[in-house]
């Protein structure tokens, strides 16, 4: 079958024919008919130190996908062939502490579909039927590999409850962006987005936003602090991992004000805890994966039911063997989410 692959350590992909994946006893085999590039896949083409110390190539890159089951194990129970599915692309254990108190996204030997084991960017992959999410059939295709990052946005905003809240988002790459309009739906009542991409801002305007900006173009703390009478936001959600970001979002929460951090920072950051957090009483969240399967459930019903339009965030589609042209137009910051077809 053809795959792309991170054949070697160094900067790049290749596109190859290796053997078709077997399964075990409690495995299926999914065709792949649709994926999606995750900023995840970037940081292992561009062979960054995060992907150096935790990739060891040869692998089958790619993560976010969807596709029809084929093949499945003999003790495989709740998945039938022909189904259409995605998958939870956290593989947990189902036995150390953490997932024996329902917390499977931090499973102590959690593995990641595309970084630890042999990914979806191919035209078949193979996953433990535990993961397996089937697809209700009002979904469409296209928008059924984007679930597992819209299962990101979902946790980063319902951490708590954001109706009749002011919501600042840090960051509108396709998860903040999908944020946006998860916010949206939950009824926050005023949704600021700042970017340093113009692009990304008019997605997000068409996710939902009252006001973007451009922290490049216009002073984000004067901004804000004017669209919410001089009091900041009650929640911020920070995607971007930027440290610039982390210190605006923490400044522009209210007192008693809640921020949820999705965005990865590359190394140790400094912020002033004693008065942007401690005397504010601020609530943080750290948010990782998402929750196994609760938040599938949400995402699920919120595509289903139609009361999330998520077409704005996909921008573009392309070949599998086109990924490359995926990943160098996800780099100059002029897309959304870009779906890849096997």
């Amino acid at each position: 079958m053809k795959a792309v692959l991170k054949k070697e350590r160094a900067v790049g992909f290749v596109i190859e024919d290796v053997p078709m994946p077997s399964i075990g006893d409690d495995e299926i085999l999914v065709k792949v008919e649709v994926a999606s590039i995750c900023g995840t896949d970037v940081h292992i083409y561009d062979w960054n130190e995060w992907a150096q110390n935790r990739i060891s190539p040869p692998l089958i890159v790619g993560h976010e996908f969807a596709g029809v089951v084929v093949d499945k194990g003999k003790e495989v129970k709740r998945v039938n062939i022909g189904d259409f599915v995605s998958a939870e692309t956290h593989i947990y254990c189902n036995h150390c502490d953490m997932c024996l108190m329902n917390h499977r996204e931090v499973c102590r030997n959690l593995k990641i579909l595309g970084v630890d084991t042999n990914g979806a960017f191919a035209e078949y992959v193979s996953i433990p039927e535990r993961v397996a999410w089937v697809n209700p059939k009002e979904i469409p295709h296209r928008f059924t590999s984007i679930q597992e990052p819209l299962g990101n946005a979902v946790d980063t905003v319902l951490a708590e409850d954001v109706s009749g809240k002011t919501v600042l988002v840090t960051g509108a790459g396709p998860i903040g962006l999908l944020a946006i309009g998860v916010a949206r739906v939950f009824g926050a009542t005023k949704i600021i987005a700042s970017d340093l991409s113009n692009y990304h801002l008019e997605l997000a305007k068409k996710m939902g936003a009252d006001v973007v900006i451009n922290p490049k173009e216009q002073n984000l703390r004067e901004v804000v602090l004017s669209e919410t009478h001089g009091l900041g936001v009650d929640v911020a959600l920070e995607m971007s991992g930027a440290k610039s970001a982390l210190h605006d979002a923490l400044a522009l929460t209210k007192f008693l004000g809640r921020v949820s951090l999705l965005g990865l920072f590359d190394n140790g950051v400094e912020i002033n805890l004693t008065d942007d957090v401690i005397f504010k009483k601020l609530r943080i969240y750290g948010i990782t994966g998402r929750r196994i399967f609760e938040t599938w459930q949400i995402v699920s019903d919120l595509l289903a039911s139609r009361r999330l339009d998520v077409s704005p965030v996909i921008t573009h589609e392309f070949k599998l063997e086109e990924v490359e042209k995926g990943i160098q137009l996800m780099k100059t910051h002029q897309s959304g989410k870009i779906l890849l077809h096997p």
